[in-house]
């Protein structure tokens, strides 16, 4: 099972993007999140079935101390942020280093400017965005959880990421394996590879 975590300020519609990628759902009067709340949905990543377990962390500052908790379970995030509200932008950078600071050094983390449906009302430049995923080394993507634009893309994007870090890792671990006598490791799985990689996991033995 691959944990990820959907989080940022309120009200930029992570919810939505949620339900959009679990369910293909958009509630137009969906509220905050309260606390934590998660979905799963079963894919495919290079041929390999996934169980992506996803956590929608609330934004609000009375919940930090809940949110932060499940940040260290999760290998994949979604920064995300409404294109419309500039303070939802300038809010990236402190979460950033909430989630560095709690997370697995290997998590995957891609930065998401949300309601891009709604580009007439636009406060930040693309390109703005882009330029702070690049100083900080995150992928980005602009979505619309009502449009269903980039959200499939978003969640694939991350589980490919994950594969690939987990991929090299567990390679390594093999050929370290392999130099001993007698410990060759052959036919490695998902659920192995994680294990071996030490990605801070929850639940590697339910694959």
């Amino acid at each position: 099972m691959v944990n990820i975590d959907i989080q940022i300020e309120r009200s930029v519609g992570k919810s939505n993007i949620l339900s959009r990628f679990t369910r293909n759902e958009f509630c137009l009067e969906s509220k905050s999140t309260i606390g934590v709340e998660f979905a799963t949905r079963t894919l495919q990543v290079e041929g390999k079935t996934v169980k992506a377990q996803i956590w929608d962390t609330a934004g609000q500052e009375r919940y930090r101390a809940i949110t932060s908790a499940y940040y260290r379970g999760a290998v994949g995030a979604l920064l995300v942020y409404d294109i419309t509200k500039r303070q939802t932008f300038e809010n990236v950078t402190r979460w950033l280093r909430e989630l560095r600071d709690h997370a697995d050094s290997n998590i995957v983390i891609m930065l998401a400017g949300n309601k891009s449906d709604l580009n007439h009302l636009r406060s930040i430049p693309e390109l703005d965005a882009r330029g702070l995923a690049e100083k900080e080394g995150l992928s980005f993507l602009e979505t619309s959880a009502l449009e269903a634009y980039n959200v499939e893309k978003a969640f694939q994007t991350i589980l490919l990421d994950i594969y690939e870090i987990v991929s090299r890792k567990a390679l390594a671990a093999q050929e370290a394996a392999a130099a001993i006598p007698g410990q060759g490791n052959k036919g490695l799985s998902w659920c192995s590879m994680y294990s071996l990689c030490s990605l801070g996991l929850t639940s590697l033995h339910r694959i």
